[in-house]
């Protein structure tokens, strides 16, 4: 344990600057933005000091706190962080200020929150923050879940307070599809607690990651199959629900272009990979025998959601929407990359969350930034727009190629060793998942040509909404996620050296070894 809970300092920031936010005077709305963007700042710098401090060569879990919470249930607040949370606490504290300063005007038109609409608007986006990082650091099962759910609450707050004409209809279609996934899962967390309590592994019940997986790893605590593929089920099934995973995906695109932009890639980028987190963190090394039964219907599932999310999105006509459609493709990959359980395929799925995160962050923001100009989603609605402004659509192309997993950008990497890490296990899945590389380029190389050359339209010329190339402050956004996706793209090693030894450890964990390399048969020449 360390002198200083640094765990406990990293969400506790944003959620005491959340209260701090909505306690300013109710005139002070460009003070209220300033202060949770110093707020977020501050997550960003105790995040590096971590990033620093972390031995990937070390302990699995580092900067373990562990305090008595409710010892008659068997819980504790006991957080730690190993090389796949902090990847993703990382991008979580990077993201946050560029969301803050791209939000920075998203709450001007809101007058229904009795004058105080930035107040809340900072403070929920704050609160999300902290509620994800208390999620990626937790290491009792029950602390994770009560945030794993409370996340939900200022994330419907953003959606429905502050989104677009069919806002509510979204915010409570959002909610209802993770609650329900969150009220399988408390079925399967009490079930697992039971579990423990009723084995001769355990003093008493416990909820203690850390204590149960030893157990299951040193064959201590032996669940029966069926009660084993229950809980699994109640785990993955709210993790499905939330990453999204196809068939759980509907609530996604609805919320996705009814949100602000920065709202939006707030829940794409950050607050939903919790789930795909969950799914490598809990669902694997609590249950690795049900996660091996189950994984051949995962990895179809998985498949089929990244051909069906390229597909659907090559036919949609709103922007916001087909950038959307390409997530649902995105995460079926990092669905793969975990469930075909190679090496490869889990470093370059933990890779790609922190990818999938920057990409999709510059590529919507971008086009939000483009839409609040024309007051359309509509691609057909534009035209011509590099002679405009070259600079919004230098970026755009730039992030659309990044979406598209071109070498050189970050995803490729990511995208490789996930197609790599499948092929040496599961070869005809891995080719039907890579048929999505050319419906990537169809659809974003497609929405490229349509709103950025040709002809330019007179209304983008005159009036309220002819187009403008971007602002200081959007550049200020658009930039730092442009470096990002480069220098990840040519130099992925310091994250990839922080995320192999945390793959090798929960491989090993759960027994599980990379296949052999086959060897063409034949005779030698």
């Amino acid at each position: 344990m360390t002198s200083l809970p640094i765990l406990t300092v990293l969400w506790a920031i944003p959620m005491v600057g959340a209260v701090v936010v909505l306690l300013l005077p109710a005139a002070a709305r460009t003070l209220v933005k300033w202060v949770a963007l110093s707020v977020s700042l501050a997550v960003l710098v105790v995040a590096a000091v971590i990033a620093v401090r972390f031995d990937p060569g070390g302990e699995q879990f580092q900067f373990v706190e562990n305090y008595r919470w409710i010892p008659s249930f068997g819980t504790g607040y006991i957080l730690g962080i190993d090389g796949i949370a902090l990847a993703l606490v990382v991008l979580t504290a990077v993201l946050l200020p560029l969301l803050l300063i791209a939000g920075w005007n998203d709450a001007r038109d809101q007058t229904s929150w009795g004058g105080r609409s930035a107040h809340i608007y900072f403070a929920l986006t704050l609160a999300v923050e902290g509620m994800v990082l208390i999620s990626l650091v937790s290491l009792d099962i029950l602390l994770f879940y009560v945030f794993f759910e409370a996340m939900l609450i200022p994330m419907y707050f953003l959606i429905g307070g502050f989104g677009g004409q069919n806002r509510s209809k979204a915010a409570v279609k959002f909610l209802l599809y993770n609650l329900i996934g969150g009220l399988v899962m408390l079925a399967a967390v009490v079930g697992l607690y039971v579990a423990t309590a009723g084995s001769d592994a355990f003093a008493a019940g416990t909820f203690d990651f850390r204590a149960i997986v030893a157990a299951v790893a040193g064959g201590e605590f032996v669940m029966n199959p069926a009660v084993m593929h229950l809980l699994f089920g109640g785990f993955m099934f709210a993790f499905a629900v939330k990453a999204p995973l196809w068939p759980f995906h509907r609530w996604l695109p609805d919320s996705a272009v009814e949100a602000t932009p920065a709202s939006a890639v707030l829940m794409m980028a950050i607050m939903d990979k919790v789930g795909t987190f969950g799914m490598i963190r809990y669902c694997l090394p609590l249950f690795p025998d049900s996660a091996s039964y189950f994984s051949p219907l995962i990895i179809t599932l998985a498949v089929i959601g990244i051909v069906y999310g390229a597909v659907v999105a090559i036919g949609q006509t709103d922007v916001m929407r087909l950038i959307a459609y390409t997530s649902i493709s995105h995460f079926g990959f990092i669905i793969l990359g975990i469930f075909v359980m190679t090496t490869q395929g889990q470093s370059g799925s933990t890779l790609y969350m922190v990818n999938h995160g920057f990409s999709t962050a510059a590529l919507f923001l971008i086009a939000g930034f483009l839409v609040s100009q024309r007051g359309s989603r509509l691609i057909s609605a534009y035209g011509g727009v590099q002679k405009v402004a070259p600079v919004l659509a230098g970026t755009f192309l730039v992030a659309g190629l990044a979406t598209l997993s071109l070498p050189g950008l970050a995803p490729f990497i990511s995208e490789f060793l996930v197609l790599i890490g499948t092929f040496t296990r599961y070869p005809v899945f891995a080719v039907l998942a890579a048929s999505a590389l050319v419906l990537s380029a169809i659809y974003i190389l497609w929405m490229y040509q349509r709103m950025m050359t040709g002809p330019l339209p007179a209304a983008l010329t005159d009036g309220e909404h002819k187009i403008r190339d971007l602002v200081p402050r959007e550049i200020a956004v658009v930039a730092p996620l442009i470096a990002v996706l480069l220098v990840l793209g040519v130099y992925p090693k310091p994250a990839l050296d922080v995320i192999n030894p945390a793959v090798t450890h929960t491989l090993t964990t759960i027994k599980q070894t990379d296949p052999a390399p086959r060897m063409a048969e034949g005779p030698v020449r």
